[in-house]
């Protein structure tokens, strides 16, 4: 049977013995109803008229109205004459009363006349005993009949509640289950309902589908395999080493490059859970420690590894995968990539760089002091002396060779810290000398803009844990910069204060400010603000937070257009 015709069925038998009952109850309410007026009007009505006519008998002897009060309720009971023998009875009053309307004294004819009143009354109470037993009777069988009738429709109701839902989600609930196991590629799924029902008719359309999904699935098998070598032998010659692991941690692939630098067989790797590899093997620990921590958002860092015989350099990288399934708008998590970046070579250049730049730098230090020294000689007056236009040109000769010795000095500090040849002589340093050595370096220029210097030392601060000659550089360089930047007439502060544990050193001045794109970057190699006219080799600020964090300290800006800008520094207090 369809489910529609079952709905319709339950629902229209329901509706019909709802209506049968409505029908049988309002039937015996009429029924009753009749019966409850009957008495009312047929006998209630005569007794109300007998009893008025007796307390109007009372009075006849001593109120002659009393006779029309008897005459008109005599002649209502003639008119509510409704039971056997009632009509004899109002007669005998009527005889009667008429004799007495002739005969007021006569006594007997007033006890003969409540008698027959009394009998009239007596026939109208047993008729009202009989109709209230009829109205019990109806009652009796409205009760009954309704009860049976109202308990049909329970069990009906009952029937339906029971059967009719289980008859429809059982079957949706199957379905759905079905559905999902197609959904998860499970296309050997099928659905059998026995019912001839619109189910029925579902299910051989699901199990048609299922067939053919199934089918289409094993005809693209082939392809599927051939996709998956592809992509195998793809990475396998990869000249990076990869790794890929699923989201439970095991690992799913891993190429020949990646097996020749931890020295692991195939069979040892694939198919592991990549921590108990770790455990046997140091390279792998080392790989995936940010993955252990949960922490793969900085994991680009640079491994030194020995590989083909040398020390090689490897950039690792580990990739989240997340993919969106068919129908679904949340992503899903299914793996991770490592990706070691050999850049072994770009390593090498670096190097060559540095021993270049370290060589020229150092080669250039001594014809730079040589025309220094020349210089020094035709400034002495004692060689002889020079005309104006010839001081003019040996001061223009020693600003070059200033600038000249600065940048070689600059060149040859970068390339201490790259080549990590940089040696500090931390020890307890003044903190004044320090101060005193950048003032005196700037003072000059300072003076020539008219910039006033505004030095603050917090009480009780003398010393800190510092490399002197390192640290005085640094102080110099931001005081240089400060001068450099700052309008004439201005003012430069510098301050010293304890912050936490450390002690802080400010260089504040009052110029131009760096916009704030740039802020992130000028502690960047060679980095220089566009727009500038200022020379310089943008090499300063890179060594100076090199000098500072290699003695343990940090090294910040804040700067505001129009306003101008804080350099600060903090090294460990003595």
């Amino acid at each position: 049977m369809k489910i529609k015709t079952k709905l319709n069925a339950g629902v229209g038998l329901l509706f019909l013995m709802i209506l049968v009952l409505s029908v049988l109850s309002g039937w015996y309410i009429n029924q009753l109803k009749k019966d409850t007026n009957n008495i009312l009007e047929a006998n209630y009505n005569t007794l109300q008229y007998s009893r008025n006519m007796l307390l109007a008998l009372e009075e006849i002897s001593s109120d002659p109205l009393a006779y029309g009060v008897f005459e008109k309720h005599l002649e209502k009971q003639q008119k509510n004459v409704t039971e056997p023998g009632e009509k004899e009875a109002t007669d005998n009053v009527a005889v009667h009363f008429q004799a007495l309307k002739k005969d007021s004294g006569n006594v007997a004819l007033q006890s003969s006349i409540r008698k027959d009143i009394a009998e009239l009354m007596q026939l109208n109470m047993s008729a009202i005993e009989h109709k209230s037993s009829i109205a019990d009777s109806t009652a009796k069988s409205a009760i009954m009949a309704i009860s049976v009738t109202g308990m049909l429709c329970f069990l009906i109701a009952f029937i339906l509640l029971v059967n009719l839902p289980s008859n429809i989600a059982d079957p949706i609930q199957i379905l759905t289950g079905s559905i999902k196991q197609i959904a998860n590629q499970n296309y050997r799924e099928r659905v059998h309902f026995e019912s001839k029902s619109e189910f029925g008719d579902l299910a051989m359309s699901f199990n048609i589908m299922a067939e053919k999904l199934q089918e289409y699935s094993e005809s693209k098998l082939d392809k599927i395999i051939r996709g998956k070598r592809r992509i195998e032998t793809l990475i396998d010659n990869m000249h990076n080493p990869v790794i890929g692991i699923d989201e439970n941690k095991k690992v799913l692939f891993v190429n020949n490059e990646a097996l020749k630098i931890t020295g692991l067989k195939k069979e040892n790797f694939v198919g592991k859970l990549i921590q108990d590899v770790a455990v046997m093997n140091d390279l792998v620990r080392n790989i995936i420690k940010e993955i252990i921590e949960g922490n793969t958002k900085n994991a680009s860092e640079t491994m030194k590894i020995y590989a083909d015989g040398k020390e090689s350099y490897f950039e690792k990288e580990i990739i989240d995968i997340n993919v969106t399934p068919t129908g679904e708008q949340q992503s899903q998590f299914i793996g991770q990539v490592i990706m070691l970046r050999n850049i072994t070579p770009f390593k090498e250049l670096d190097l060559a760089k540095t021993n270049f730049l370290g060589t020229v730098s150092h080669e250039f230090k001594t014809p730079i002091s040589s025309i220094q020294m020349g210089l020094q000689l035709l400034e002495n007056d004692q060689i002889g002396s020079l005309n104006d236009e010839q001081k003019n040109l040996v001061n223009g000769i020693k600003e070059d060779s200033d600038r000249l010795l600065k940048i070689t000095g600059e060149l040859l500090n970068i390339t201490q810290v790259e080549s990590g040849s940089m040696q500090l002589n931390i020890q307890s340093s003044d903190i004044r000398t320090i101060i005193d050595y950048a003032m005196n370096a700037n003072r000059s220029a300072a003076e020539q803009k008219q910039i006033l210097f505004n030095i603050n030392i917090e009480n009780g601060l003398k010393e800190v844990l510092a490399d002197t000659e390192k640290t005085s550089w640094v102080l110099n360089n931001l005081i240089s910069n400060a001068v450099r930047y700052s309008y004439e007439n201005s003012q430069i502060t510098v301050d010293v204060k304890k912050v936490g544990e450390q002690v802080q050193f400010s260089v504040t001045d009052a110029g131009q400010g760096i916009p704030p794109q740039y802020i992130s970057k000028v502690f960047d190699r060679y980095f220089k603000i566009p727009g500038t006219k200022k020379e310089g080799t943008g090499l300063g600020l890179t060594i100076s937070k090199q000098f500072i964090e290699a003695q343990g300290g940090k090294i910040s800006v804040e700067s505001e257009i129009g306003v101008g800008s804080q350099f600060s520094f903090t090294l460990h207090e003595r």
